[in-house]
């Protein structure tokens, strides 16, 4: 038995996600510390870390992470947050991301996998040294 979402709840779930996607920290951490879960997802498995990651914004992606965001968290295509920002060219995500604990083998495919792909040596020199 499912119950029809409250319209409310998809607005603000939506309005949450484009504040992830549009990299507005302050606005992310004042939401999660009023209640919105952390490790939101939306309806393809993408959390709000991911969101801010892929879409180049790293003080985002650190205000999840000092809230206790799952940084390996894999979308349904298991994909991981960090392996998206090494698609994506992200050097600064890349970091934040793994000063809050990402594993580049995590995913598939992984970070250092992707990194790989794209010829990134440095990162998979990187990846390599943790």
């Amino acid at each position: 038995m499912s119950e029809t979402p409250d319209p409310e709840v998809i607005e603000l779930a939506s309005k949450v996600y484009d504040l992830a996607r549009t990299g507005d920290a302050d606005a992310l951490a004042a939401y999660v510390d009023a209640g919105v879960p952390v490790n939101l997802t939306n309806e393809q498995g993408h959390t709000l870390v991911m969101l801010a990651a892929y879409h180049g914004h790293a003080a985002a992606v650190s205000a999840l992470l000092a809230r206790g965001a799952d940084v390996d968290r894999a979308n349904d295509r298991g994909q991981t947050p960090l392996a998206g920002a090494v698609f994506k060219g992200e050097d600064e995500v890349v970091r934040a991301l793994l000063a809050g604990g990402a594993n580049p083998e995590a995913g598939t495919p992984s970070a250092v996998d992707t990194a790989r792909m794209f010829g990134r040596t440095e990162l998979v020199e990187l990846f390599g040294s943790r």
